[in-house]
């Protein structure tokens, strides 16, 4: 996570908010009460319906079609200057040993760019998606033992790794190098799969499919 975190607070102006995101170049910022709790979240989605923006008339007829609350609350994010009414409060967050997986998919399920990591309620940082980014390109490779035998060993034990190749009667041979797959796989994400499983092994340098002709899928 990023520790160096730039916050805003809830009376903060929401110009103030547009100019600190853009001298940052980030897409949102976590909002803080005195305490150091975090409050919420203010993001350029929350702030892309400005009346600054010259918001278009068809945007506000389209809002004609909510209920009162719902435009009430549209009008708000278009004309309130606090940070506190325009921001989104109750915001994701995750706890500062959770698992860089659950992470992700918090990220996916939800579609944000990041996620505010707590400490006893408080916020002790931010993960981003380049932050998740980083941890890949960093990762270390696989460690596999070298040797023929041991890379066989490695893949058969990936193959019922949830790969979608789970009980499939699938041979492996391994020679100098080369991984021979032998069996019957029948549609193309399959074989791509064995494949990819194959070359993410260290010391593999090479696939070769041993599968019938099939239909194309």
């Amino acid at each position: 996570m990023t520790t160096a975190v730039v916050t805003l607070s809830p009376d903060n102006s929401v110009r103030h908010a547009a100019k600190l995101m853009s001298d940052q170049h980030v897409s949102g910022l976590p909002v803080v009460d005195d305490g150091g709790r975090l409050a919420g979240v203010i993001s350029e989605g929350d702030l892309i319906r400005r009346t600054e923006l010259s918001i278009s008339a068809f945007v506000l007829n389209a809002n004609m079609e909510l209920g009162p609350d719902d435009r009430a609350n549209a009008f708000v994010k278009r004309c309130a200057w606090r940070v506190g009414d325009v921001m989104t409060p109750d915001p994701v967050t995750i706890d500062e040993d959770a698992p860089l997986s659950r992470v992700a998919e918090l990220m996916q399920d939800h579609g944000i760019k990041r996620i505010p990591v707590l400490r006893a309620g408080k916020l002790i940082g931010i993960v981003s998606r380049a932050d998740l980014l980083q941890v890949i390109y960093s990762a270390k490779p696989d460690d596999t033992a070298a040797g023929d035998e041991a890379i066989r060993r490695s893949i058969l034990v990936r193959l019922g790794e949830n790969t979608g190749l789970e009980g499939l009667n699938l041979s492996v041979t391994v020679a100098d190098g080369i991984v021979h797959f032998w069996g019957n796989l029948e549609t193309a994400a399959r074989r791509r799969a064995a494949r990819i499983l194959a070359e993410g092994v260290n010391g593999v340098r090479g696939v070769v499919e041993h599968f019938p002709e099939s239909p194309p899928q």
